[in-house]
Formats: structure tokens, C-alpha cells, sequence
């Protein structure tokens, strides 16, 4: 796994949204983040800069200040909002989803929202102790194409 960034930012794969909206995890991430099939995870926008989107589980969220949006949108822990739903906190999209089998599916319109389309290459990375980041743009990404050894998921 190449770190793009001096002190992080460490490239796992990239993943090609596929025509249904799925996109692999990297093994190496699911291992990493202790990902389960059909467990609720939460997506939330990632950096401006980079673009894209987090998966989190809750977990990762207990001691962050991030989790006020439960306190917020009790609806996205409870999941009574539509799978893929967004709401916005703090000028951020959060949605909850399942997980699959080493894949999430995210609704078209979702990913839209997160300035993503069906055929985008996302790169995962290790970014913040929040999730995985699954980002489309900007320096990280430009690094991440000199380095011909990260694998490709379709």
C-alpha cells in the first residue's frame, strides 16, 4: 500500500463504480476497518478537495464530534430514513447504507450528490480515524496514478 502524502494518506486500490452503483471494498480495507456484511454503515461527504465520500461504521463515530448528528437526525441511527437518503449536518451529506459482501451499493442519486457518477474511478484511502475514504479528485489522486502497482475492482 504506497503513501501518496509524507505522514498518511495511504493508497489501498481503486474501485470503478459499477452500472448498479456497487463499489468493491479493497480486501485490504475491509480487513483494516473491520467491515461485516450486512452490517449499517454511514457514508458522509469527504474533504472538498478531494471529493467523494467516508465509510464509517458507528463505532468509529462514539468519540468523535461528529456523532452529534444522531443527536441531530436520530432518524440515521435508527435507520428510518430510506437506505442511501441524505441529510445534512453541519455542511455535510450523511446516509446510511448496508454493507455487502465486500461492496457497497449506493443509490445513483446519492452518489451524484457526492460528485459521483457510474464508470468513476474512486481511490480508497486511509484517511481519518473516522472510515475509509473513497475520494474522486485533487492531489491525492494525481499521486496515486504514478503508482501502476495499486490494483483496480470492477
Amino acid at each position: 500500500m504506497p503513501q501518496l502524502v509524507k505522514g498518511g494518506k495511504n493508497a489501498f486500490a481503486w474501485s470503478i463504480v459499477n452500472e448498479r452503483g456497487e463499489i468493491i471494498i479493497p480486501p485490504e480495507a475491509w480487513f483494516e476497518y473491520r467491515f461485516i456484511q450486512n452490517e449499517i454503515a454511514i457514508l458522509m461527504t469527504a474533504s472538498k478537495t478531494s471529493g467523494g465520500f467516508v465509510l464509517s461504521r458507528y463505532e468509529m463515530f462514539k468519540n468523535s464530534p461528529i456523532s452529534r448528528v444522531f443527536q441531530v437526525y436520530p432518524e440515521l441511527k435508527k435507520h428510518t430514513i430510506p437506505e442511501g437518503e441524505l441529510i445534512v449536518f453541519n455542511q455535510k451529506d450523511y446516509c446510511w447504507l448496508k454493507i455487502g459482501n465486500q461492496k457497497i451499493s449506493v443509490p445513483v442519486v446519492t452518489l451524484e450528490k457526492f460528485g459521483i457518477v457510474k464508470g468513476s474511478h474512486l481511490l480508497s484511502v486511509r484517511g481519518s480515524n473516522l472510515g475509509l475514504s473513497f475520494i474522486v479528485r485533487g492531489p491525492i489522486i494525481e499521486k496515486a496514478r504514478k503508482h501502476p502497482e495499486l490494483e483496480t475492482f470492477y
